[in-house]
């Protein structure tokens, strides 16, 4: 390490050690809760995503949701002139199978001298070092929500690069809690030898081509049917899905519809990525990007991560992450005999679909029609 490097750094670690109260960085120590909600506000601020949806600190590991909003009606009358009471109930209560359980997810890193050397001659030394980890952190967040689908003993980031193993996240939760709030297949699954194939599966949307009704004239061998769809535009898709919602969140006015990068032009979106590394491209990858249109009468963002053939019709502050208060640890050193700095960090966190009957969730969209199917 450079010698004005070793100083820069020395430095942070002192600021890093008097803003937590401990006498150095070198052994574990629990960030103060003042730094921690500072970290979680830099968070909401540098990763827009994260700054739209709810982030709750709760005092126990595992528990009921919180239910930050109501999940049904509470007006109502009672004739009390017969003895009978009225009865309050809590309109947030989701039930026993809305709990959350938050475990510790590491956010480790390290960085090679060489790699620090580069930035000593920046004013702001501390200041990027310390953003551009909180800005992965809060990336990785994303990731996981949109992707994960179970928590690993021991994560694999060559086989689950979407970070598939570190949590169940926001979707898995969807599919597994609520599955009648989930379309992923049409009526043109492809048969093969009479047997739905669950690879295929699909929802086929194209438009000036028949819509599937039934009929058996998509059963053509060889291909020689006509090309057949199930819904003509993402519009009818979108009001289709609406119709998963109880009836009294179909109108809310801040009901979105999260659109996958693969269904969408990217010229309906108010931040257009070019080939290269532009302040805005790398701008956008920690923005939402807003449609300039609607889709079935909701408006579209598109948000990093998510999968690239779904939509997710829901609210954003429906979208929660937990994380247990007092639980963020870390332990930044030098660690010169592999030539770089290492931090080791960690916090109890989980997903939280605050309530399920606020989404629908559409998956195995296919632009195009269907192909024929195959003879039993």
């Amino acid at each position: 390490m450079h010698p004005k490097t070793s100083l820069l750094f020395t430095t942070y670690l002192s600021t890093i050690a008097q803003l937590n109260g401990v006498a150095n960085t070198t052994r574990t120590f629990a960030v103060a809760p003042v730094i921690e909600q500072k970290l979680e506000e830099k968070l909401k601020e540098s990763i827009e995503f994260l700054g739209q949806i709810s982030i709750q600190n709760v005092t126990q590991q595992s528990g009921q949701t919180l239910g930050i909003e109501s999940s049904r009606p509470i007006a109502s009358r009672t004739n009390t002139s017969g003895n009978v009471r009225r009865h309050p109930t809590d309109p947030t209560d989701n039930g026993e199978t809305n709990s959350y359980n938050c475990l510790q997810t590491n956010f480790d890193w390290s960085r090679r001298y060489d790699k620090l050397d580069a930035w000593r001659h920046k004013p702001d030394f501390e200041r990027l070092v310390a953003m551009a980890i909180l800005k992965q952190q809060g990336r990785d967040m994303i990731m996981a929500g949109f992707n994960g689908v179970e928590r690993a003993a021991e994560t694999d980031i060559e086989d689950n690069p979407m970070l598939e193993d570190l949590a169940e996240g926001w979707l898995f939760k969807i599919r597994d809690t609520a599955p009648a709030q989930v379309m992923n297949d049409g009526g043109l699954t492809v048969k093969t030898n009479g047997t739905n194939n669950a690879a295929l599966k699909a929802i086929y949307v194209k438009a000036g081509v028949e819509l599937f009704d039934g009929a058996a004239a998509h059963d053509a061998v060889g291909g020689s049917a006509h090309a057949v769809a199930d819904y003509s535009s993402l519009d009818a898709l979108v009001l289709d899905a609406k119709r998963l919602l109880p009836e009294w969140h179909r109108n809310r006015t801040d009901l979105v519809v999260i659109v996958g990068a693969d269904l969408v032009d990217d010229k309906i979106f108010s931040i257009a990525q070019t080939t290269g590394t532009t302040a805005t491209e790398v701008e956008a990858t920690d923005r939402i990007l807003r449609s300039t249109k609607t889709l079935g009468g909701l408006p579209a963002v598109q948000v990093s991560f998510f999968p690239a053939n779904g939509l997710l019709i829901t609210t954003l502050k429906n979208l929660a992450i937990y994380l247990q208060e007092g639980t963020r640890r870390r332990r930044l050193v030098d660690e010169p005999e592999y030539d770089r700095v290492a931090n080791y960090e960690s916090v109890n966190m989980d997903y939280v679909v605050e309530d399920y009957e606020l989404v629908t969730l559409v998956e195995n969209i296919v632009i195009g029609g269907a192909p024929a199917r195959v003879a039993p």
